[in-house]
């Protein structure tokens, strides 16, 4: 299959987490804090499912920036965490950018706290070194809504593609015709649309009527 240029191919995807901790949490004003809570767990469980690589750092995390939040290894047991030396951005830290390199794959899928900082700088590091690089806004929370505006066009107009999480999922699950659809579509319930469970219960429903019959017997007394 010829995946266009625009999408994500996930035989050649790696999935970077950045920075998702409790501190870094406490300054997002863009995005309600559950939310992106969910979304960056989705990102780690989907990846898992999907089988890409996954990276994950944190910034500081001994300090008031806080510890990465367990979601993102909970969901993934799969996902390296790789720490850093006080760098700001992820990419000047040379253990970060051997993991990537060493995968072989030039497709990142990135998310991060804070979206103008800690999603952006790793971003326009990786476009400048030849990597295609997918940016999951809802994933990476920001202090301010017009922040989040500007580091969206900053990143547009590097070359950057900017996505959410739902698009995502959908990219790396690719066709219902896989023995793990519901796992995916498992992830859309917890952590992206809880209102398609009703769609899924529905649906189980109409299967057993057809199997069983109709639960309720109007014709009888």
């Amino acid at each position: 299959m010829n995946i266009p240029e625009n999408m994500i191919d996930p035989a050649d995807a790696v999935m970077c987490l950045i920075d998702h901790q409790s501190g870094l949490f406490q300054l997002v004003r863009d995005i309600d804090q559950p939310a992106l809570r969910r979304h960056a767990a989705c990102l780690s469980r989907v990846s898992y499912l999907a089988k890409i690589p996954t990276f994950s750092t944190a910034s500081v995390p001994d300090g008031p920036n806080g510890p990465l939040i367990p979601e993102i290894h909970d969901q993934n047991p799969d996902c390296v965490y790789i720490p850093r030396t006080g760098q700001i951005n992820a990419w000047h830290n040379p253990a970060w950018v051997e993991a990537i390199e060493k995968t072989g794959r030039k497709t990142l899928i990135i998310a991060g706290t804070l979206t103008s900082v800690c999603m952006s700088f790793p971003t326009l590091s990786a476009l400048a070194d030849g990597y295609k690089v997918f940016c999951v806004v809802d994933a990476s929370g920001n202090w301010s809504s017009m922040a989040t505006d500007i580091t969206i066009a900053r990143i547009t107009q590097a070359g950057a593609y900017p996505t959410d999480t739902y698009a995502v999922l959908a990219e790396l699950m690719a066709t219902w015709n896989r023995p793990d659809a519901w796992d995916f579509a498992q992830a859309m319930v917890d952590y992206i649309v809880p209102p398609y469970k009703a769609l899924i219960e529905s649906y189980d429903k109409a299967q057993q009527i057809q199997r069983d019959g109709k639960e309720t017997k109007l014709n009888q007394q």
